[in-house]
């Protein structure tokens, strides 16, 4: 019984320096992993830089059509939608930047 405590310690700690010594020695990422967080960061301004300008296209588009909607009810639902539609998919787009950055500060 105590043969076996013995061994198991011994695993323990071999698994504590272990663990230790790969996170200092290895803290560096590999070359892949470091060109594709560029890649997703690079996709992620894009997205970012594409989206407010679209944001607000689809804005200005959907009020030109309520107002020259010359009393179509459909006319007028559309651009509300529209709008309304144009909105929270930017705001849901801010959402998630925020979230990410938040994630990277907390990780880094």
């Amino acid at each position: 019984m105590k043969i076996k405590s013995k061994y198991l310690l011994i695993i323990i700690l071999f698994f504590i320096y272990f663990i230790i010594f790969s996170s200092i020695c290895f803290a560096a990422d590999p070359k892949l992993i470091n060109t594709l967080k560029k890649a997703f960061e690079s996709i992620e301004s894009w997205i970012l830089k594409i989206s407010t300008p679209a944001a607000a296209v689809a804005v200005g588009t959907g009020i030109f059509m309520r107002k020259f909607s010359f009393g179509d009810e459909e006319k007028i639902r559309t651009g509300k939608r529209l709008v309304r539609g144009s909105l929270f998919s930017y705001a849901f787009i801010l959402a998630i930047d925020l979230i990410l950055s938040a994630i990277k500060s907390l990780i880094a």
